[in-house]
């Protein structure tokens, strides 16, 4: 058998996949390593590598790295991880080696907001101004309320006021133009 020169790899399970925060993987990432020629590789490395801060996680040996070998099949499957309560996206950066051969992907995965709380700034924030704009929303309408009771209420009627005079238009003057050559 030849050295192999190419590796490919394609995510098979797990893309996309949103999590609950501080839950462990319920959806686990599993890739496919094939050669050049389509076919699947075994015994190549496969590195997973979990985000150092933000939305991200643990392995069970503790660390944001873990490496798995591919199966007579070229498939590998991240090990279960821990996700941390940060709320978004976060990728796995993934690294298959196999003799002098490389690849690389990145797999976009998801944490969901915390259930039942506004545990994290943006949902105190969102819920902040939801209350400004209910606020600013009543006081809006009330204004328009008496506004029109004003109109409609009350037995005299008053004139409308008078029509005032038209303004002129503002005069506009276009100055001599400016032509720099060289430095400004």
């Amino acid at each position: 058998m030849g050295q192999i020169a190419i590796l490919q790899i394609q995510v098979v399970e797990g893309e996309g996949a949103v999590h609950v925060p501080g839950s462990r993987a319920a959806r686990f990432l599993t890739i496919a390593i094939t050669d050049e020629t389509g076919k699947p590789v075994e015994g190549a490395a496969v590195t997973f590598h979990l985000p150092e801060d933000g939305p991200s996680g643990a392995f069970g040996n503790e660390l944001r790295t873990d490496v798995v070998l591919t199966d007579s099949h070229g498939r590998a499957t991240a090990p279960v991880f821990t996700l941390n309560r940060v709320a978004g996206r976060f990728q796995i950066r993934v690294i298959a080696a196999k003799e002098q051969a490389r690849a690389g992907i990145v797999s976009f995965q998801y944490i969901g907001e915390p259930a039942g709380g506004s545990s994290t700034p943006s949902v105190a924030l969102a819920r902040h101004r939801a209350r400004w704009i209910a606020i600013a929303a009543l006081v809006g309408g009330g204004a328009v309320a008496g506004l029109l009771a004003g109109r409609s209420g009350g037995s005299t009627a008053t004139a409308p006021p008078a029509p005032s005079a038209p303004t002129p238009p503002p005069q506009l003057s276009i100055g001599t133009p400016t032509i720099s050559i060289g430095h400004p």
